[in-house]
């Protein structure tokens, strides 16, 4: 049994739902989402309620009764507060800034990197030292910041590149005489 596909999703004020079919659509304050759930699921809203149950008892049944729980949930929260990913660049002469629909990065190469922010997501520096992505769409949210950390992951000896906000390096020792 899915401990987390039997709780029902509560819908704060100002949220709609509505199911057409297999597709729930959310709308929200900061826009709407919408996920289409697989057939061995069956979604209903109810009194400002979202219920997801399984159609049968195999194991794929359980298995998309939680994971369409969970992305029912991330619609909801995506609408009403969206999702963050703080990113820190460490290193000397390391810096980002925006300029338009662009992210200016430089990181150390031989030319600066130009990274084009995708719709959906809206990208702020609000230091040098400092990248904010912040959406609705969680999962693009967090492949947008992967997208970026990747131009300079951290190295272990120095720990110089991009990493997220809390995030712990393990650092190594350098080589001796």
């Amino acid at each position: 049994m899915s401990r987390i596909g039997k709780k029902p999703v509560e819908l704060p004020s100002g949220v709609q739902a509505s199911v057409s079919g297999q597709t729930i659509e959310v709308k929200g304050p900061k826009g709407s989402r919408s996920f289409t759930a697989t057939d061995d699921v069956t979604i209903a809203v109810a009194d400002n309620v979202v219920t997801v149950t399984p159609r049968g008892s195999s194991k794929r049944a359980r298995q998309q009764w939680g994971m369409s729980r969970s992305m029912v949930e991330n619609c909801v929260v995506g609408v009403t507060e969206g999702f963050k990913k703080e990113l820190e660049i460490t290193g000397v002469g390391y810096r980002a800034q925006i300029q338009g629909s662009t992210l200016k990065l430089a990181l150390g190469y031989s030319h600066d990197v130009d990274f084009d922010i995708p719709a959906g997501v809206t990208l702020t520096a609000p230091k040098q030292t400092e990248i904010i992505v912040e959406g609705i769409d969680q999962q693009l949210v967090g492949q947008v910041a992967a997208n970026i950390r990747e131009w300079r992951s951290p190295e272990p000896y120095k720990g110089k590149g991009i990493r997220y906000k809390g995030e712990y390096i393990f650092r190594k020792e350098g080589k001796k005489k």
